[in-house]
């Protein structure tokens, strides 16, 4: 049994749709390593920003909705921030939430990846796993990480037959080049676990929060992606076999 009964957060909602299968009690955990220049949370960043609660409390408020999450083919999604920067209280929140009875779903970068031990893993149904690009030097541009990281992690979860959706944020200029794109549909066609493919045009709705927390937000200036672009990166992938959306 994990020791560990208290995390840092910032929130709970519901959502249909966007963080896993049906209706989902989307927790949301403090604390992130990497700097994504699109990240619509910056408010999540930083572990002392968040609210200290136990297991059980987090429990407690699943508990007020675990009947209609069910019957809406739902369940529980762990997301940020980044959950494995906490990966005992994410990993006690998972094993409740498998205890009773509740779909789970991990939405993580990949990025500490290791830190997820086997356990934690067990206890997760499925993994939103963003992979923010597939170029090396524009990943690292893109978020101040490594990619690597990601990519041991995605052949890990493939290892180990947990089932994967991809979410992949297309930001112009910088996510949309076909080369890059193209590799990362290869790599991702030769693992057996990706059930689907997440194409997520870029927006800017953060940026009220970096102008609330004075932080300057890059790619203000940024267009959204025009659909036919959107559509054109979805078919990359498709044309690889990925169920892409």
């Amino acid at each position: 049994m994990r020791t560990a009964t208290t995390g840092r957060i910032h929130s709970w909602d519901l959502s249909t749709g966007v963080d896993g299968p049906g209706t989902r009690f989307v927790l949301f955990v403090n604390g992130c390593p990497l700097r994504c220049l699109y990240c619509a949370n910056p408010d999540t960043w930083h572990l002392r920003d968040g609210r200290e609660v136990t297991v059980d409390e987090v429990m407690a408020e699943i508990g007020k909705y675990r009947s209609f999450v069910t019957a809406a083919g739902g369940g529980v999604t762990v997301t940020g921030g980044e959950p494995l920067l906490q990966p005992a209280f994410t990993g006690a929140v998972l094993r409740r939430c498998k205890e009773a009875g509740l779909h789970t779903a991990l939405d993580t970068s990949g990025f500490l990846g290791a830190r997820a031990d086997d356990e934690l893993l067990a206890d997760t149904d499925l993994v939103l796993l963003d992979i923010k690009s597939f170029d090396v030097a524009a990943y690292r541009e893109l978020t101040g990480g490594e990619l690597a990281p990601t990519l041991d992690f995605a052949t890990r979860l493939d290892r180990l037959g947990i089932p994967v959706w991809i979410r992949y944020v297309l930001v112009p200029g910088r996510t949309d080049a076909p080369g890059p794109i193209d590799g990362l549909a290869r790599f991702l066609s030769g693992l057996g676990n990706v059930d689907r493919v997440d194409v997520l045009p870029f927006h800017t709705m953060g940026a009220p929060k970096y102008e609330a927390l004075g932080i300057p937000f890059l790619l203000r200036d940024t267009p959204v992606p025009e659909p036919s672009l959107t559509e054109r990166v979805r078919n990359q992938f498709r044309a690889h076999g990925l169920a892409a959306q």
